[in-house]
């Protein structure tokens, strides 16, 4: 894990993650020690509107945590009811918080590869509808982070499991003041409900 990225992991139990929001967690935890039992792989598609925000940083975060906790077979995916491009103060929020991201495209959706790790491999990120190819089409867990995708997708074909996981979406402080403060402060809850998941689970 890279030096800068273990020290904000280190800080992150020291953000409270409410009964409330536990209790919405719970279900994933239920489905993902089933799998674990199981000798099962694990795949999870976290899906937003647009896939350029909430989605990537869940996808990141849950991958991330999946190592930190040294469970297996997780293979994390990210998708929209539509393709916009992952917002580039997501990256600018994920770098400062200790990924490595490299950009691979100089387009309107860009791809980019995030790394956490020199030996793992990199999580590749741009925006896409939840069905594309590069996700999976079944034995797969949807995880909805925003009302919008929750309420748009009302089937999300091939899923085992839906788990409406919602975020406040950090666009709302676009052009502000507090914007790097709130991209930062979303990015952190979510990767403190991940790893509270992970932790959770029994190897």
């Amino acid at each position: 894990m890279f030096e800068n990225l273990a020290k904000t992991i280190e800080s992150i139990p020291k953000i409270e993650v409410p009964i409330e929001r536990k209790d919405v967690l719970q279900p994933l935890i239920d489905y993902l020690q089933n799998k674990v039992k199981a000798n099962e792989e694990i795949r999870l598609n976290f899906i937003c509107t647009h896939n350029s925000r909430r989605s990537h940083l869940s996808q990141i975060w849950a991958q991330t945590m999946a190592f930190h906790f040294g469970i297996k077979n997780v293979f994390c995916y990210s998708g929209g009811t539509e393709a916009t491009a992952m917002f580039p103060k997501v990256v600018e929020t994920l770098t400062n918080q200790g990924f490595l991201i490299q950009k691979l495209s100089e387009t309107e959706n860009p791809v980019y590869v995030v790394k956490f790790d020199d030996n793992q491999h990199p999580i590749i990120c741009f925006s896409k509808a939840n069905f594309d190819d590069f996700n999976p089409k079944s034995q797969f867990g949807a995880i909805m982070t925003c009302n919008n995708a929750d309420e748009g997708c009302p089937m999300v074909f091939g899923a085992e499991a839906r788990f409406p996981i919602k975020y406040d979406d950090p666009k709302a402080f676009d052009g502000t003041e507090l914007m790097n403060e709130k991209y930062a402060e979303r990015s952190l809850q979510i990767a403190s409900e991940l790893y509270f998941v992970f932790s959770q689970l029994k190897k």
